[in-house]
Order: structure tokens, then sequence, then C-alpha cells
């Protein structure tokens, strides 16, 4: 029997009635729930920028975090600006930051198709192609080994709707090495750093499309090939950049982190957050909206499986990708994240609650 069969209904009202989630559990002083048995530790996505000049940010990550991960820093475009180059400004501050406070620190991510200097994107040949990935990822990973214990090697490989035979994404990477830049990805950081969890992390396999079930099939049939290959994977990253407007697929989730499960893979949730824009405009009911959306995400995965880590793309609406891709017709600020922009707690921030250390 999954969990979600028999989980006391302590979130209050359904979607359809938009209960308060408001009240599920208490805050003590730290800010921890009082009586949760969830182990599973919390993180967020942070700006370095931030972490100097806005105070209140810098408190509410301190407050509520175990983990932290770069929004940026470690993406080539900012590590790489040109061919001989590597700028590990930021990065270095997001670490001196985690160490200082007691957290771990996720590396935010060694291969990627976007976020690209213009330099990398005009690499012509195989072997140009292999000798900068080799040696980005061993310059990179030398530098933290022993320090940022988890990577997403390679972020968004599966593209966006895949048929036939376009099942990985296009990039300078797959177009000049193929799939195999996955695996040479993997095998080189896993030389690099024998004792760092390597993930694959990607996107869009929560919704109750065809699209979605596609995404899930090519996902699961590359991580069994990379695995049947005797290729050095640990877990996948479920981003969890859910989309308020359509219910999650519950049954189909479930069903494939247990199929990653079965593959003894590690699942985390890395980059959480409900993307609002076609919610009411309500507060009220559109939080309620959101942290239903929630619940429902993470209920379909901790039925199966307990993640490693559930970090949020960010941690404060003040801060937050969403409007610059997915603004509301009605003008009215987006509210994706666990705290609204005085960082005051939301009912997302209680639902997290209940799986999580926050």
């Amino acid at each position: 029997m999954r969990r979600r069969d028999f989980l006391l209904s302590a979130v209050g009202g359904t979607l359809a009635a938009f209960g308060s989630f408001d009240d599920i559990l208490p805050l003590n002083a730290a800010g921890r729930a009082e009586a949760g048995d969830a182990e599973i530790p919390y993180g967020a996505a942070v700006k370095t920028e931030l972490l100097d000049v806005d105070v209140q940010y810098t408190d509410a990550i301190k407050r509520y975090c175990r983990m932290i991960v770069g929004e940026g820093g470690l993406k080539w475009a900012d590590l790489r600006p040109q061919p001989e180059t590597f700028d590990f400004t930021q990065a270095d501050r997001q670490l001196e930051f985690a160490d200082a406070n007691g957290m771990t620190m996720r590396g935010h991510t060694l291969v990627w198709y976007a976020a690209m200097p213009d330099w990398a994107l005009n690499l012509a040949t195989p072997l140009a192609a292999e000798l900068e990935l080799v040696n980005h990822i061993e310059t990179v990973l030398d530098r933290y080994r022993g320090r940022i214990p988890s990577w997403d090697v390679v972020n968004e490989p599966i593209a966006d709707d895949p048929s036939g035979r376009d099942v990985i994404r296009p990039s300078v990477w797959s177009e000049q090495l193929g799939r195999g830049y996955i695996e040479t990805s993997l095998r080189t950081a896993a030389e690099a750093d024998p004792n760092a969890q390597l993930i694959i992390n990607d996107f869009n396999f929560e919704k109750p499309t065809t699209q979605c079930r596609r995404r899930r099939a090519a996902m699961i049939d590359l991580l069994r090939e990379l695995k049947d290959n005797g290729v050095p994977l640990h877990g996948l990253g479920l981003q969890g950049h859910l989309t308020g407007a359509s219910e999650i697929d519950q049954d189909g989730l479930s069903r494939f982190v247990e199929d990653v499960n079965e593959l003894e893979l590690d699942v985390l949730v890395t980059e959480l957050d409900v993307i609002d824009d076609k919610l009411p405009g309500n507060v009220h009911v559109r939080d309620q909206i959101v942290a239903s959306r929630v619940k429902d995400y993470l209920d379909a995965i901790t039925d199966v499986v307990q993640p490693k880590a559930i970090l949020t793309w960010g941690i404060s609406d003040r801060y937050t990708w969403v409007p610059m891709w997915f603004s509301r017709s009605d003008g009215l600020p987006n509210r994706p994240l666990p705290l609204d922009d005085k960082y005051q707690p939301k009912a997302l921030f209680s639902v997290l609650q209940q799986y999580t250390s926050i």
C-alpha cells in the first residue's frame, strides 16, 4: 500500500474547497516544525550577489536551509567567460557561505545546453568538444573535490517532447559527440571525484500529458542504458518547476519514481516552485492551489521513496525567475516560493514542513 492511501488528511481542506494550509504545523522559535519526523534536508537556490546585501534574504537562508545550490556561478557562462579562463568567484563565495553556516552545497551544473559562452557554442569538431568538456569537468571537480558532495553532472538532457530518434536535447555536446557526451561526462566526473554523488537533472515529468509520458519513458530508457553499461550514476534530480494550472499526474509520477528506484538510483527534488501565472488573482486562493500542487507532487514521490533532498529554486517571492518567463497578465506579482516578498511563510511553507527539515 502506498503512503498516499493511508496518509492522514492533516492538510485541511481540499483544492476544490480551497481549504487552509496555514496551521498544519506550528513553528518553534527556530522556525522548524514542532513535531515532525521528516528527515529530508531542505535547501534553496541562492543568488550570490544577495548574500552580502540583503540581510533578510541571508537570514532566511540561514534560518531554514540545510543546503544551498547556486542559481548561477557554476554554469559555463559564469565560469568560463573565455576558453582559457575559469572564474570561481561566485562558487567560492557560495561555498564559503555554506561552510560558515553549517550547510552543504550542491554543484549546478557541469554540463548543460544553455547558459553557454559564445566560444563554447562554436566548438566545431568532436575532438574540440570532448577536450573542452573533459577539461572543464576535471578542473571544476579538482577544485571542489570533497567540498561539494553532490553534482548535477548533466542538466536537462531529454528533448522537450522526445519521439522517434529525437530523444536527446539538441546542444553543442549532442551535435558534436552524440548521446555519448552523457556517458563521457559521468565517467569523467567519477574519475575526478570518486566520492561525489553524480546526478542527472531534468524537468517536466509530472503532468498528465502525452509529452510528460514520453519524457518519463525517455528518461528511464536513458538511465537504464547508462546503468547497463556500468556508467557511474547515483541519482535523478526532479526539478519540480510545477505548472500551477495543471494537476499532478500522481499515479504516473509514482510509477516513474518506482522505475528510478528499481534502478537503485537516488531521487532528489532539486528546483521546486510553482508557476502561477494562470492561477486566480486572489492571493489566498492562489496560495492554496500552489500548496496543493506541491503536496500532490511530494506525496507521489514519497509514496515510493524518501528523496535525499528537497530544494526550492529560491526561497522568497521577492527574488524568483518566474516573472521573467511567466509574468501574470493581471500585473500581480508571482508567488511561487515558500516565503512571500516580505519573507513571511505561506501555505507552501506549511506543506514543506511535513516533509523536510525546514
